[in-house]
Formats: structure tokens, C-alpha cells, sequence
């Protein structure tokens, strides 16, 4: 009998060593492209709020306007300024858009695109607004990267995702006193240190990260894994019921050649109002407008509904008739569209979004402390802290600009949406190049400065450029935080006093870094010398 004790404890002790390795090297090897997508999906559940930010010309709405009469404005307008175009769609303002945002299919020297544009709720008309990606590049940035084809960077990120899975999981198995270990926290004691923060983070928000990186793999299921799909779903009209389930995406078929007015849009909005409540109408789409063979969709909002299954009413567009009522999917597409609701957070209220926002910055903050971890347990095993080997020097380095670099770069972005001219040719991608640049500088400057000085002066400059930023926004516009403050417009005043906040944030771990200098080891000079053999991961 004790034998076979302790033979179940040595059985138990092996499987957390291959876990505790499983765990380090996962966690590093795609650590920095798990940090890059977790910081730049926390912020994406505001990307409404910093896309009203950085248009500073679309006015603040203070009086809510009939969704029906706001998309007969906009449906008049397009008809007007785009007649031949044979598909546009319409996605109606709510509490956290100020404005119309549509698009419309173009047709110039007989290639095909898409034109877009924003529209002032109250008037119907088109805004000059200043060319740029918003928040949506943070959430483009999140999934798919940049520079790289799209197909690419959502494999680097389903990819990075199994990884992040494996790590949650082998990180519980490594832990058998992980939860204790919340309560305990030790300052001042280096690794241990470093350890405890890491097993706080993680159990803090333990069910919310596994929710999130597990959703985050099914909301792109069809990509990585299509061959179920291609099994069983193989005629056109198995296609067209596929993609009725998953989207309300209006493709354009074939025009009669019949020229036709298009019917009341408000009195088709109306409909959908009567249905799913009067606030509560999300994007109105329509294909072949001017045509006998039209139609428009009208898709409900994502209000109070944890799914992001469609639903949505089709009109025939030349009469009205309501054609077809979409308010239900199958099991299989519910469940795909409630898991991926669950991953966006486009439901939730303020209040939910914050916590959505807080949980998932203790989720980033997980993944730094574990790369800083990796090296700080390394270093304290050299020899002589002064001479690292080239693994640890060049993980050093990546960490640095990974973390506090990307802050950096981050908040750049905004200052450059602030800087650039407003008629600048390109405008929008050159928001995107101020941001890739200034974190390759970051990069360069962690190659080139000590370690310790690196990480305290990139943290002191993104303390830095984000207490600022309010300042430059209220020397830039006319819509300074107390201006904010007296009308009202929490959009424009939250990302002022969040900049506030996250810049007490960046100085305190500068003021940490500086004051903890063997939290991420001494200052040394000379070149990396070679790794030793005997090095354990």
C-alpha cells in the first residue's frame, strides 16, 4: 500500500514537470504575439467609443432620433449621390456610434470595390470626417495582424489561440495549490514575486480566459477546420441556407434589367420596430436598389441579445412586401452565435463592458508577467548576471518592446491622429505606419539600451504620451474633457480620463522597475556570451 502511494505521488509529480514544461514553452514561444492580441483586444471593446474619438468632427448626439425616419434620410441620400450602385448597406447610430456608417459597391474602370462613408443621423447628409481606421484597426489588429494576407494573420492568430488554451490548462495541472496561491502575494522577493503576480492574474480571470481564447477559436471554426462543412453542405441552395444562418449579408444576384423605385424604407423599419422594439434596429442593407429584382434586409441590434445569430426581415424592395422572417437558426449556428457574442461583448452594457475590459487587462497582464518570469528565472541561475547568453539577452530585448513598446506604439497611434493633416493623402494608413514605426523604434532602442534602463524608460514614455494625450486633444479640438464634462459627452471625456488612468498605471511600473532593480535583473554590460548546454527550460 505505500508503495503504491508513492508510486501515485511520483506518477502525479512527473505529470506536473511535463505540464510546468509544457506550460513554459508554449507560453514563450508565442507569448509576445499573445500579449500583442490580448492588449489590442482589450481595448477593442471600446473601439466604438476611440472611433468616435478620433473624429472629433462627427458631433456629440444629444437627442435620440427615430431609426425610420433617420434610414429614409440616408436611403434618399444614397440614392441621390450613388444611383448606380447595385448594393449598399446602412448601420443605424446607437449609444456608442454618434453617426450613419454605410457602404456601397463601386465600379470604376470596370473593377469592383467598396466606397464608404458617414452620414449625420439628423439631416441625411454626408460628414467630412477625417480619414481614419478608428478603433476598428486595434480589432482588426487582433485577429489578423497587419501587412500580411488576411487568410495569414487569422492562422498566426488560431494558432496563437491553441497555444494561450494549452497554457491555461497545462498552467492548472501545474499548480496544484493554485488557488491558495491567489491569497498570497510576496513583495520584494524576485521571482517569487513575479510568480505570485503571474498566479494571481491568471486565477483572477481563470473561467474568463478560458471563455475567451476557446470562443475565440470558434469564431473562426470554418477556417481552420472546413471539412465538415464541405462534407455535408455541397449544393448552392445548402450554401445560401449556410449563410442565411450565419449572416444577414445580402448578396447581389442578378438585376431584371427593369428600372424601379425603390419602396418606403420607413414604412419597412417600421415593420421591424413592431417586432423587436423601436431602438432596437441594427444595419439595413440593399441589393439591386433602383431594380424590379431588389431587396433589403433589416437586421435587428445586438441589444440585450447574447447571440450574435442573425435576425433580420426581407423586403421585396420595388413593393415592400415583407418576404421572409429570419428570428431563428438551427442548433448548431445558435450555438456558434451565442459563443461568439460571448467573445465580442457588442451585448453588454457599460457596466458589463468595463468588467469584460478589466478581467481582459488582468488576462494581458498574465501573459507579461509569465515572459518576464521565463527570463527573471534565468537570470538569477547565471553565473554572472552581467553576461547573459544570447537566448536570455534576445528574450530580454522582445519582452521590453513587446510589453512596454507596444504601449508606446499604441498611444502614438493616437497622437498621430491628433498631428497628421487632416488632408493628408492616405491619412488613415499613415496612422497605421506612425504606429509600426515608432514600435520598431522600441525595439531598436531595447536592443541597444540596457535592460533595466530599457524597460523603465519605455514605461516612463508611455506614461508619459498617455498623460498628455488629453492636453493634445484639448489644443487640437474644440471638444476639451471640460467641455466634455459640461455637455455631457462620456465618450469624448472617458477615453480623456482613461488616458489618465492608464498613464498612473505606466508610471507606477516604471517607478517599480526603477526601484526593483533585480525584478528584472542588474544593469550589465558586454556582449551575450554563449548559452550552456546544461540550461533547463
Amino acid at each position: 500500500m505505500v508503495k503504491q502511494r508513492q508510486a501515485d505521488r511520483n506518477t502525479a509529480l512527473s505529470l506536473r514537470q511535463s505540464m510546468s514544461g509544457l506550460h513554459t514553452w508554449v507560453g514563450l514561444l508565442m507569448g509576445w504575439v499573445l500579449y500583442a492580441m490580448f492588449l489590442t483586444g482589450t481595448v477593442s471593446y471600446f473601439k466604438d467609443e476611440l472611433s468616435q474619438w478620433m473624429r472629433p468632427e462627427l458631433a456629440h448626439q444629444t437627442q435620440p432620433i427615430d431609426a425610420a425616419l433617420m434610414a429614409q434620410r440616408i436611403a434618399d441620400e444614397l440614392k441621390a449621390t450613388v444611383p448606380d450602385s447595385s448594393q449598399w448597406s446602412m448601420r443605424l447610430p446607437n449609444e456608442r456610434n454618434n453617426s450613419v456608417y454605410a457602404f456601397w459597391r463601386t465600379q470604376e474602370g470596370g473593377r469592383r470595390g467598396f466606397a464608404e462613408g458617414h452620414f449625420d443621423p439628423a439631416t441625411g447628409k454626408a460628414i467630412s470626417a477625417r480619414d481614419t481606421k478608428g478603433g476598428d484597426f486595434f480589432y482588426r489588429f487582433h485577429f489578423q495582424f497587419h501587412y500580411i494576407p488576411v487568410v495569414w494573420g487569422r492562422w498566426i492568430a488560431g494558432l496563437a489561440a491553441m497555444f494561450m488554451l494549452v497554457a491555461i490548462l497545462s498552467g492548472i495541472i501545474t499548480h496544484k495549490k493554485i488557488f491558495i496561491d491567489f491569497f498570497t502575494f510576496r513583495r520584494g522577493k524576485g521571482q517569487r514575486s513575479w510568480l505570485d503576480a503571474h498566479n494571481a492574474l491568471s486565477v483572477f480571470g481563470l473561467p474568463f480566459h478560458l471563455m475567451i481564447t476557446y470562443t475565440g477559436l470558434v469564431t473562426l471554426m470554418a477556417l481552420y477546420m472546413p471539412w465538415g462543412q464541405q462534407a455535408a453542405i455541397q449544393t448552392s441552395a445548402e450554401r445560401q441556407q449556410l449563410s442565411a444562418e450565419l449572416s444577414a449579408f445580402l448578396r447581389p444576384g442578378k438585376p431584371n434589367g427593369e428600372a424601379h423605385a425603390m419602396a418606403s424604407v420607413e414604412d419597412m423599419v417600421r415593420q421591424a420596430q413592431a417586432r423587436w422594439g423601436r431602438d432596437n434596429i441594427g444595419t439595413i442593407s440593399a441589393v439591386n436598389p433602383a431594380d424590379t429584382a431588389s431587396r433589403v434586409s433589416i437586421a435587428r441590434g445586438e441589444f440585450s441579445r447574447v447571440s450574435m445569430s442573425p435576425q433580420y426581415l426581407l423586403f421585396e424592395g420595388s413593393t415592400g412586401k415583407l418576404l421572409e422572417v429570419h428570428d431563428q437558426v438551427g442548433p448548431a449556428a445558435e450555438t456558434r452565435g451565442v459563443l461568439y457574442a460571448l467573445h465580442l461583448g457588442r451585448f453588454s452594457d457599460t457596466v458589463t463592458r468595463w468588467l469584460y475590459f478589466l478581467v481582459s487587462l488582468a488576462g494581458t497582464a498574465m501573459v507579461g508577467t509569465g515572459l518576464v518570469l521565463w527570463t527573471v528565472k534565468r537570470r538569477q541561475k547565471l553565473p554572472s548576471s552581467r553576461r547573459p547568453y544570447f537566448g536570455l539577452w534576445l528574450v530580454e530585448r522582445l519582452n521590453i518592446a513587446s510589453i512596454a513598446g507596444l504601449s508606446v506604439a499604441m498611444t502614438s497611434f493616437l497622437w498621430a491622429n491628433r498631428l497628421l493633416p487632416q488632408d493628408l493623402p492616405m491619412r488613415a494608413a499613415s496612422e497605421i505606419q506612425v504606429f509600426f514605426i515608432v514600435w520598431a523604434a522600441a525595439l531598436i532602442h531595447a536592443l541597444l539600451r540596457p535592460a533595466r534602463l530599457a524597460w523603465v524608460e519605455q514605461l516612463w514614455m508611455a506614461a508619459a504620451l498617455l498623460a498628455l494625450l488629453p492636453i493634445l486633444n484639448a489644443c487640437t479640438t474644440s471638444r476639451p474633457l471640460w467641455h466634455s464634462l459640461v455637455m455631457g459627452d462620456w465618450v469624448f471625456a472617458g477615453v480623456d480620463m482613461a488616458s489618465w488612468g492608464l498613464a498612473a498605471l505606466h508610471a507606477g511600473l516604471a517607478w517599480h522597475m526603477n526601484r526593483r532593480r533585480a525584478s528584472v535583473g542588474p544593469r550589465y554590460a558586454g556582449k551575450p556570451r554563449a548559452a550552456p548546454t546544461q540550461e533547463a527550460a
